[in-house]
């Protein structure tokens, strides 16, 4: 499996023999697995749409296909990095017994949101068993790595590593660690019920963006530090019985090796409590979430780390071979990063019901919007996700109101306004927006007049170009800047319209590609599988990808582009935060 994202890594024979000169030759005739266990989960609180990607991956390092919703998925990717091999386990629909809705239990009070540690361990022995029942050759596997949906954590109860290292070969993991886990129902990315724990958090040390600076975000319900401070403080005896705490990615990881794993800086980041500059845990968020936390933590390691070798378990009940690695599982974004195989000075755009921007970062500025996270794939550098949750649905309103329901005309519309709409601007935002917290239409003419309407043509123009130029200043306030070198990889829905690229080409005046991300996270941890066995921070790991298939080039930015967006985006900027003035105050 990859390093922090990967499914589980199988390299498969012809690997090594085209592979980069880099890795080492006894990976030749061999094979990574790259697996993973997602779950949609249900999307209900607006703080929590975006920022993720609908799938909790659980175990073997694959995201699943974020349109397979609700599952645990397993890849395999060949010497030429292809997928030859998928399966996958639907929660609701082959575990009943847990009775989950998108692979949740959503209580009564609408904000706590929760996932059965068992429905997981459980759809593990399924998987597994699937893929023994169709022959396939365990004893190719030469490491392993995995993806998880981030900010979700695991309670292991005091004693539970003396089960996990006495496995018996005999017996399916759910009946052997049943007993294991001090919450039976552990909390989720959906879980938005810890506001006051964020709080407490953010006063801690000194305010929201003292937070930020130091763990990359500010205080968010669903971080996995201000949902440890809820448990100890209203259950202390159930958290003084937990001996360790895992995230998602760590848990699926430590099921392979028998052991506890540690948690990867990359998922780490995502906790309110590492500090992202100097990779270790902070000891004033430690203090304010809860006592003794750092044991229960254990020290979390580079996200390319062999962490150890597979269990015996696995060995022999299903023919792994003894030597094959388990390298650090990750989150479901690191993980998407890397199979989107992104570089420095390039940015991943899905143009989706949301719109989400990945971003790869050298000198990063924490803000009180976005996330920073330490890069997957490079420990030196790192990586930002910001969502816009007025995406496609904005998109297609503005197509029938202004283009007859058609994106045929929606196009013509592009393509017969000049770039930079004659200085007319817009700002649509049908639901309350994350970045920036604006919501209505609000349309400005050349001269920074509000007006109330525009023709058709030039509203079409002013919403694609809005909403990418609001995508632009916002990753340039997190530290990002176009590069010479730089790439936008298109993914989504929108990616399929030419002229909608065209826009985002002259508006960051880079090339954009096309790139099939349906497997991202999954086909991300063989990648990283494959990167930590080659050698992880000593191999760059676009040499270990560079056999895999290219993106294809879909627009390049026209003529002049560059002097009109010069000039448009910090117009934008400033009527922009006028607006937020207006509307909902100052940002603090």
């Amino acid at each position: 499996m990859a390093c922090e994202n990967s499914p589980w890594p199988c390299l498969v024979s012809a690997l090594c023999k085209h592979g980069p000169p880099e890795m080492p030759p006894n990976l030749a005739s061999h094979s990574f697995l790259s697996g993973t266990f997602s779950c949609l989960l249900v999307r209900c609180m607006n703080q929590l749409i975006c920022e993720h990607l609908p799938l909790e991956d659980l175990g073997f390092g694959c995201l699943g296909n974020k349109d397979s919703l609700r599952h645990v998925k397993v890849v395999a990717v060949d010497a030429e990095l292809n997928v030859f091999y998928e399966e996958s386990v639907h929660f609701d629909r082959d575990l009943p017994e847990f009775g989950t809705q998108g692979g949740v239990h959503v209580h009564k009070d609408g904000l706590t949101v929760t996932s059965p540690v068992l429905m997981w361990v459980q759809a593990l022995d399924i998987i597994l068993e699937k893929m023994k029942a169709s022959g396939f050759d365990f004893s190719q596997v030469l490491a392993l790595s995995g993806a998880g949906q981030q900010h979700g954590s695991i309670y292991w109860k005091t004693g539970a590593q003396q089960a996990l290292t006495s496995l018996s070969p005999d017996l399916p993991l759910h009946q052997q660690l049943q007993d294991c886990f001090s919450i039976s129902d552990c909390p989720v990315w959906m879980d938005s019920s810890t506001t006051a724990q964020c709080r407490q958090l953010e006063a801690a040390v000194g305010g929201a963006q003292a937070l930020s600076c130091l763990t990359g975000s500010r205080a968010y319900e669903r971080f996995t530090g201000n949902q440890i401070a809820k448990i100890y403080q209203q259950n202390p005896e159930v958290y003084s019985h937990t001996e360790r705490i895992s995230l998602v990615s760590s848990f699926a990881a430590s099921l392979f090796l028998g052991s506890y794993s540690p948690i990867d800086y990359s998922d780490g980041s995502g906790m309110n409590l590492l500090q992202i500059q100097d990779k270790v845990w902070s000891q004033a968020c430690l203090g304010a979430c809860a006592p003794h936390l750092e044991e229960k933590l254990g020290p979390p390691v580079p996200s390319c780390s062999v962490v150890g070798a597979i269990s015996s378990y696995y060995i022999q009940r299903y023919g792994f071979p003894p030597g094959c690695k388990v390298v650090a599982f990750t989150g479901d974004n690191p993980a998407s990063l890397a199979g989107m195989r992104l570089e420095e000075g390039d940015i991943a755009v899905s143009l989706g019901t949301s719109d989400t921007l990945f971003l790869w970062l050298q000198e990063p500025r924490p803000a009180l919007e976005g996330h920073i996270f330490c890069n997957p794939v490079d420990s030196q550098h790192y990586m930002a996700l910001l969502c816009f949750k007025n995406g496609s649905l904005m998109r297609e309103k503005i197509r029938d109101k202004s283009a007859s329901r058609s994106w045929s005309k929606f196009s013509k519309a592009l393509q017969s306004t000049e770039m930079g709409n004659g200085g007319n601007l817009g700002f649509y935002f049908d639901v309350m927006e994350i970045t920036p917290e604006i919501i209505g239409c609000h349309r400005f003419n050349a001269e920074n007049h509000k007006v109330a309407a525009f023709p058709g043509d030039v509203e079409v123009r002013a919403l694609v170009e809005g909403q990418f130029m609001a995508k632009r200043i916002h990753a340039e306030g997190l530290g990002y800047r176009v590069m010479s070198k730089t790439k936008i990889l298109a993914t989504g829905g929108a990616s399929h319209n030419r002229d909608i690229l065209q826009v985002l080409a002259d508006v960051f005046g880079a090339p954009v590609y096309v790139i099939d991300t349906a497997n991202s996270a999954c086909v991300g941890s063989a990648y990283r599988a494959f990167h930590g066995l080659a050698g992880g921070r000593d191999v760059p790991f676009s040499e270990v990808v560079k056999l895999a298939p290219n993106p294809r080039l879909a627009a390049t930015p026209s003529l002049g582009a560059s002097q009109v967006y010069e000039a448009l985006l910090p117009q934008y900027a400033k009527l922009e935060q006028r607006i937020l003035s207006q509307t909902r105050g100052p940002l603090e």
